[in-house]
């Protein structure tokens, strides 16, 4: 009987211990981030900071990714425009479609699906590049030659991350608006264009778009930090490096998930 029990312990073990260890590295590694980045300023050479690698990164991450973030979002404007027209109808309320589809664009679903998109499309690739490097040995030659890695690999991944999925989350409620709009006026036919941006700007506050600032934000940072982790503690070669990848994916859409709920749960609490 207690080896019955053996297995289904040692494996939530194993779940706890690999999760704090996870928690851990990422705590050490944003402190590495924190710190380089607080030296780069304090210290007043702005030289050592090399900015075209930040640019670069800038449109990898960012600027590439606008066209399928776009393309998603404006799509989910759609879906959402055709599935509460009906649903609204039966309560004479189908001028309503402008404003929850504004508010869910700007306080949810726009700095969201943005940032989930971004998983997929940058973030896996920051792990399988970090990763190979690992492999090839290059993180070893940067401190051979007195380069931090951390400095030099994950402060600009994390900067343009950070920067870039907050200008995906205006794109983002830019092109959901649009999305419900097109559906609304001329597949579901239920308003005018000009009603429909009037209920927009109405039902939109200060408080839904910086809120959602604020989130797109906060996931840019953790999703360049967690495949930054994950792929500069590749092993086993080319194996780890497509185990890395895809847990990059799967571990940064659950982190986004549950950081996305806290906010949420704090900005209720607060009524913001």
């Amino acid at each position: 009987m207690s080896q019955f029990f053996q297995k289904p312990v040692r494996f939530i073990g194993q779940l706890v211990l690999g999760w704090i260890e996870l928690l851990g590295g990422l705590s050490m590694l944003l402190g590495d981030v924190l710190l380089a980045s607080r030296r780069l300023v304090s210290a007043g050479r702005p030289g050592r900071m090399a900015w075209s690698n930040v640019f670069a990164q800038m449109v990898r991450v960012g600027v590439r990714s606008i066209p399928i973030v776009s393309l998603v979002v404006f799509c989910i404007g759609m879906i959402l425009a055709m599935q509460m027209s009906p649903v609204l109808a039966a309560y004479g309320a189908t001028d309503q479609v402008a404003d929850i589809i504004a508010i869910a664009m700007f306080r949810e679903l726009g700095p969201l699906v943005g940032a989930i998109v971004l998983t997929g499309f940058a973030g896996a690739s920051i792990a399988a590049e970090l990763g190979t490097m690992v492999v090839s040995e290059e993180l070893e030659a940067l401190e051979a030659h007195s380069i931090d890695p951390v400095r030099f690999l994950v402060v600009p991944r994390v900067l343009a991350a950070t920067i870039m999925t907050v200008c995906l989350a205006v794109v983002a409620d830019l092109m959901g608006v649009l999305g419900g709009l097109f559906a609304a006026t001329t597949i579901v036919g239920t308003t005018d264009a000009s009603a429909y941006l009037y209920r927009t700007f109405n039902a939109v506050t200060v408080h839904d778009f910086t809120t959602g600032l604020i989130k797109a934000g906060v996931f840019g940072a953790i999703i360049a930090l967690l495949a930054c982790y994950l792929g500069m503690n590749v092993k086993n070669g080319a194996e780890g490096v497509g185990n890395a990848t895809t847990r990059t994916v799967v571990l940064t859409i659950v982190a986004l998930t549950i950081v996305d709920l806290l906010f949420t749960a704090v900005f209720f609490s607060l009524d913001v």
